[in-house]
């Protein structure tokens, strides 16, 4: 089902491509821009996740290098019966994760410093549980491919901006000068709005998933906790200069500029924190049975 919603969402943005290209350019942007995004979904399919760990100086580890953290990993990866991912870490004082890859032979699992310093071990396993949760259920190309395009979109907006208004674009583009300032006003916010509407849900459900596979939903709610002050305190400054790759991560990792607002695209932690506390009641509820 996420395939067919994937392939859903890359039609989408395809069209979206070329509709900011025709506004720019007529029907040769058209066609240029239809032919620039088909060749840029077939590259984010094989290479987004690769792209995306080199863009965050992402660096591999192993057992030897990162005992605690990929222990974790191999001992949540069997009991959700997936195959052992990637395991990367992030050199970056702002606690975060992400996951990524094609599918689950193909994932990776990324850890920034400050959340292996500000997280307990039992709270790693929570956040790892939750992007485990993510590969299970095949969110990770979805999520890559869109900080791919997105990004594409965004770099067509700027594009409009330094050439939109010249001799030969204006000739070319039916709505002129307007058509331009258009693509510029309305190209970020598709894109925001794209991932917005791919992530929430999935986040969401990540939460659910992940409680079951570490066993204790309070592991990942107190996480939360702690990641939603650190993102909202320490700069992270790629993702800055990237707000399309933002939906990657477990909370969203800007604050710096007023434009971050556009990229807004996880849930309230408080309220996912809220479902996490009463699915951890619910099972404590059970356990005790009807009669305390």
């Amino acid at each position: 089902m996420n395939l067919t919603k994937t392939a859903i969402l890359l039609a989408a943005m395809t069209a979206m491509f070329a509709m900011l290209g025709l506004l720019i350019g007529g029907p040769g942007g058209a066609l240029i821009a239809f032919a620039i995004a088909c060749a840029m979904n077939l590259f984010a399919y094989w290479n987004s996740d690769k792209l995306v760990l080199r863009m965050y100086g992402a660096r591999p580890v192993d057992h030897a290098a990162a005992p605690g953290l990929y222990g974790i990993v191999e001992q949540l990866a069997a009991r959700a019966e997936l195959p052992m991912p990637k395991v990367y870490v992030i050199d970056s004082e702002q606690p975060n994760a992400f996951a990524t890859g094609r599918n689950p032979e193909n994932a990776a699992v990324a850890a920034t410093t400050g959340l292996l310093r500000s997280l307990s071990a039992q709270e790693v396993a929570g956040v790892m549980a939750h992007e485990l949760a993510h590969i299970k259920n095949r969110d990770t190309l979805t999520m890559t491919v869109t900080a791919t395009m997105a990004g594409a979109i965004g770099m067509l907006a700027n594009f409009a901006m330094f050439f939109g208004g010249s001799a030969n674009a204006s000739r070319n583009n039916p709505l002129g000068p307007i058509g331009a300032i258009l693509v510029m006003i309305l190209a970020p916010l598709a894109a925001g709005l794209v991932q917005m509407a791919i992530s929430r849900a999935r986040e969401y459900e990540a939460d659910r998933l992940g409680a079951e596979i570490s066993g204790e939903p309070l592991w990942l709610a107190g996480a939360l906790e702690k990641l939603e002050r650190g993102a909202r305190t320490i700069d992270n400054h790629v993702a800055e200069g990237n707000p399309a790759t933002a939906h990657l991560f477990i909370v969203n990792p800007l604050h710096m500029r007023a434009v971050d607002g556009l990229f807004a695209s996880h849930p309230r932690t408080a309220e996912r924190v809220r479902r996490l506390r009463a699915m951890a009641e619910g099972r404590t509820q059970a356990a005790r049975g009807p009669w305390g």
